[in-house]
């Protein structure tokens, strides 16, 4: 067969104050056709998987281009259609194919265009034709459209939040695509609006049972795959809700009943999937309460990866105003400090003004007198499979704010590329030892999990302030479609 694989991926927070421009994607990954690297990603897993299931089996396998961009605001409408356009363009050149395989976010807006990925997928759609094949893999953070359920044969989510799983998902995507254009299966897709914002994580009850039975459904009377759309909150869009979406073979009816009757039992749980969010003092109260063992407190308001700048300060205030002892916080996203840092070298003590650079969500800047501790150029994390960059870092000392002595051993990690918290190499990579510390601060909502709750004592999450605040039910939402929970009491009557 004759395989072509592409990615064009990012999330759109349309609260956020940082636009999503070319340069946003050409700082995160944009691979000509051909020169993705060896190493799978959230975003380019499915093109990684098809190299080696073409590999594997014989198969010929055109690769095109992938644009990978940390989420923020609204991507620019010169960005979108010209990477758009650079992927259509690369695979008009290469038809006839018998299977496309995305990597695509599910949450992309730009500037005319609410549904990014819907009208990509239309548009491959009329240049394959009806019988090419065409597969991709979401974030499960996606608002899922009627237009890419229209156009696509296969669309599968990532299960877990947070999504450690998108390798696993490439291979039963790539399968499946596979099957469908051999003959083997003939898929056809199913979607239930449960009508409701909400926050799931997987990494507890009572998600963890219920994507658990999920699971166990695939592969049985001819369910082929089951996804929860959790929906991107911050996304404020027409198509924002959280759906069920079921692939059956050939049963467009057994598809259709299976996700309504999970998507009133995922509606059934709402308001119960959520971690409690607590205040800052309430967070530092509770994590200090602990009279031994590191306690990870996640800083969800201010977490790039939801599109959030990354240089909120209001958490680290309270821990200098305190006078709080054996604390590490990162990742900061602040380019000016650390080429300060880098400048001043290892060893290095100067006042710094740290963070509070973005807009109001920010907070105030910190003036600190800083000791550089380490300075890491390229610096990376794991996530999963993946190795994700972080830019240049230094790792901070701070001595004193406001002319005020800090607390002892408070150390602070900031980075030039804008990142959430997901691997301990963030803190690791400067020598830093978590079991030491009494607290470690990630600005991260769920990705952090993974690899921090491992080595903490508790897990506790903070809801704000910041751009990407946990109450939802505060956000100023203009444009999605009502009824719908939180705002309105039962809109499925049930």
């Amino acid at each position: 067969m004759r395989l072509y694989a592409a990615a064009l991926f990012t999330e759109t927070n349309t609260f956020s104050p940082i636009p999503t421009a070319r340069a946003g994607f050409e700082e995160g990954c944009h691979a000509a056709p051909g020169r993705y690297p060896d190493y799978s990603s959230p975003y380019g897993a499915p093109l990684w998987e098809a190299r080696r299931r073409a590999k594997a089996d014989g198969h010929m396998l055109v690769e095109g281009p992938v644009a990978y961009a940390q989420p923020a605001g609204t991507t620019t409408r010169a960005a979108y259609e010209s990477l758009r356009d650079e992927l259509l363009d690369h695979l008009k050149q290469n038809l006839p194919v018998d299977v496309v395989l995305l990597g695509l976010h599910g949450a992309m807006v730009a500037d005319g265009y609410d549904d990014c990925e819907g009208d990509l997928l239309a548009r491959i759609r009329t240049l394959v034709g009806p019988d090419t094949v065409i597969g991709a893999e979401l974030d499960p953070h996606c608002q899922l459209s009627q237009a890419m359920q229209d156009n696509a044969d296969i669309l599968i989510c990532f299960k877990e939040y947070p999504h450690i799983d998108f390798a696993e998902r490439a291979v039963e995507l790539v399968d499946l695509c596979l099957r469908a254009a051999a003959g083997e299966i003939r898929p056809v897709m199913a979607s239930f609006d449960c009508r409701m914002i909400d926050i799931y994580h997987t990494t507890r009850a009572p998600m963890r049972g219920y994507v658990d039975r999920l699971s166990a459904l695939e592969g049985q009377d001819g369910i082929l795959s089951v996804s929860v759309a959790h929906g991107f909150p911050w996304g404020d869009v027409p198509d924002l809700s959280t759906k069920l979406l079921v692939v059956a073979d050939r049963d467009a009816g057994k598809a259709a009943a299976l996700a309504e009757t999970l998507g009133r039992e995922l509606y059934g749980l709402r308001g119960t999937t959520a971690p409690k969010y607590l205040t800052i003092d309430t967070a530092l109260d509770q994590a200090l309460a602990h009279n031994s063992g590191t306690v990870v407190i996640a800083e969800s308001a201010d977490n790039a990866g939801g599109g959030a700048p990354s240089d909120a300060t209001f958490l680290l205030r309270r821990v200098l105003e305190r006078g709080i002892a054996g604390v590490a916080h990162g990742p900061f996203w602040d380019p000016v400090a650390v080429s300060l840092c880098f400048a001043a070298g290892p060893g290095a003590r100067l006042p710094l003004r740290l963070g509070g650079k973005t807009g109001p969500m920010s907070g105030a800047p910190l003036d600190l007198e800083v000791e550089v501790r380490s300075l890491v150029r390229n610096a990376m994390q794991s996530f999963g499979a993946a190795q994700m960059p972080l830019g240049d870092a230094a790792c901070l000392r701070v001595l004193s704010f406001d002319g005020q002595p800090a607390g002892d051993d408070v150390e602070v990690v900031v980075n030039t590329l804008r990142n959430q918290a997901k691997g301990l190499e963030l803190f690791t990579a400067h020598g830093i030892d978590l079991a030491q510390k009494r607290i470690v601060v990630v600005k991260s909502s769920q990705h952090f999990h993974a690899a921090y709750a491992p080595v903490a004592q508790d897990v506790l999450y903070v809801g704000g302030p910041g751009a990407i605040a946990a109450d939802i039910a505060q956000l100023d939402y203009r444009r999605i479609t009502r009824p719908k929970w939180p705002f309105d009491a039962d809109p499925l009557g049930a």
